[in-house]
């Protein structure tokens, strides 16, 4: 007998999207989050704002868990990971446990929608010389958003720094460590982060390293040119080789490849612009249910520019940043087109029954 409720794994803003959607057009979901919360990255990272539009990120995101909490067809699942899955599209049987007890419940439903995101690039592993888990004043993108939402970004022994840098592709764009793609949102966040940053403490000056500034869509005009006309940013083109502590300060080395030349610049900050990697629960829940994935490790979709959501496994679809890199805009209109081609694909299959 087909199942007529859909199954959504992972509670971030492309689960809670999803869910949100299913709910408002009468099919009851599952929604099962490993984490003890909803909200996924904006909520266990602390972001301070999203980006664009530099709205409260806490706020935005609890409006998204709220709604789906309150909903009477959403059933949620904290704490727990699917572990095992059976049967086809109409008649999935998922086996869902809580964290720390192997006895699973048996979960039956029409369709997946797999929203399991992402993971942020380890900056201090392999060929990474930036001194990450050596200097407490080298600190990644979340470490920031953590700090600009307590709006407390000094440096380790509490003093204001008088430099900030962001190094941009840490983790991207790199074939040495096998990431070959751009994570895309690494620019306009660093960005925007350097905006909050002048913002909070106007007499910090702060540079961006970048290889290429990619800034998409409305970026270009909402964050870009305002981070250097009017909060004076400065952008600079060239490769950060190391960086190295230089009595109380960071000493950054690299090239300026615009002027051909090379530079050491003092810093007191320096923040990593790390890029994304498939979240260890992408990766698990790929080969739970048979899923293919890409040569980057996320979710396969074989289709991407005519039907981005569909997965290898008929009945399985994906959303946000489980099928690679993404923003929250692109996410959020994955966790659409997934929640009705699920429906579209449940009531089709009852119809067939």
């Amino acid at each position: 007998m087909a199942a007529e409720s859909v199954l959504i794994i992972g509670g971030g803003p492309a689960g809670l999207e999803a869910a949100r959607l299913l709910a408002d057009i009468g099919t009851p979901v599952t929604l099962v989050e490993k984490r003890a919360e909803l909200g996924g990255m904006p909520i266990a990272e602390r972001y301070a704002a999203l980006t664009h539009g530099f709205r409260d990120a806490e706020s935005m995101i609890n409006n998204m868990v709220g709604a789906v909490s309150a909903s009477p067809l959403v059933d949620v699942r904290l704490g727990a990971s699917v572990v095992e899955a059976e049967g086809e599209a109409g008649a999935f049987r998922v086996t869902v446990a809580k964290e720390g007890n192997g006895a699973g419940e048996v979960v039956e439903a029409g369709a997946v929608i797999l929203a399991t995101g992402f993971q942020h690039f380890d900056p201090g592993r392999e060929t990474q010389t930036y001194g990450y888990y050596e200097y407490p004043d080298v600190i990644t993108l979340s470490d920031a958003e953590g700090m600009l939402k307590d709006d407390v970004f000094l440096k380790a022994n509490g003093d204001k720094p008088e430099r900030v840098a962001f190094i941009q592709c840490v983790g991207s764009r790199d074939r040495q460590i096998g990431n070959e793609y751009c994570s895309k949102v690494c620019c306009g966040i660093s960005s925007k982060l350097a905006i909050e940053v002048r913002e909070r403490l106007p007499d910090t000056k702060c540079f961006i390293f970048y290889i290429d500034m990619r800034m998409y869509g409305f970026w270009e005009n909402e964050i870009y040119w305002p981070a250097q006309e009017k909060h004076h940013v400065q952008y600079v083109k060239g490769i950060v080789t190391e960086v190295i502590k230089k009595g109380e300060r960071l000493l950054i080395r690299g090239e300026d490849t615009t002027m051909g030349r090379p530079v050491e610049v003092p810093m007191d900050i320096v923040v990593l612009a790390v890029g994304m990697e498939p979240s260890r629960g992408t990766r698990d829940l790929a080969k739970v249910f048979g899923v293919k994935q890409n040569q980057y490790r996320f979710i396969e979709v074989p289709h991407d520019a005519l039907d981005p959501v569909a997965t290898s496994v008929p009945g399985v679809f994906v959303a946000g940043a489980a099928a690679g890199p993404k923003d929250l805009d692109d996410t959020m209109g994955m966790a659409g087109a997934a929640a009705i081609k699920a429906a579209a694909w449940i009531r089709k299959v009852v119809t067939a029954a």
